[in-house]
């Protein structure tokens, strides 16, 4: 059974997330993963992928592959509080799931590993680091939604009252 619980995934604050985004020397070793699904609109996160929390779990391999050479990903959905800390659990735990299954096969003879395709042109994994991003993007917006280095498609009328859903 995996020790990952929602607890255990640290928060980063949008005011952290925008320091990353505008300071770092490598913004594409940064994944910010939005799992809002019909309240996605009214604006995102500038490079932000959409992967509905409702299709996350036919998506989540897609997912991994995608994110496998990132460093540091961040999921948020409106408010994280349901559905990006849940998102986040279940990649980590999947990443978790494979990471054991690939160890098990390590320890099969070579022979079959090369059998299978595996082996020597595989690329290292990299050292990921999870966050949720803190009030999720009703916090963000609340700060950066007119930035338009930091957002896209943002529509101000949307929001002037809150998270409207």
């Amino acid at each position: 059974m995996s020790s990952i619980s929602i607890a255990s995934i640290p928060r980063l604050r949008p005011s952290t997330l925008s320091t990353l985004l505008l300071d770092s020397p490598s913004p594409t070793s940064i994944a910010i993963i939005d799992v809002r699904d019909d309240d996605y609109i009214g604006g995102h996160i500038r490079g932000a992928l959409n992967f509905p929390s409702q299709t996350l779990d036919a998506t989540l391999p897609t997912l991994i592959r995608k994110l496998q050479d990132k460093e540091t990903v961040i999921f948020h959905c409106a408010l994280s509080q349901q559905r990006g800390p849940g998102a986040a659990l279940k990649y980590l735990r999947e990443k978790e799931r494979l990471a054991k299954l690939e160890e098990q096969q390590k320890q099969q003879p070579q022979k079959e590993a090369e059998a299978e395709g595996e082996g020597e042109n595989k690329k290292p994994a990299v050292e990921q680091r999870v966050y949720v991003l803190d009030r999720g993007f009703v916090g963000w917006q609340e700060a950066y939604g007119e930035d338009e280095r930091l957002t896209e498609g943002y529509r101000k009328e949307l929001w002037k009252d809150g998270y409207w859903m």
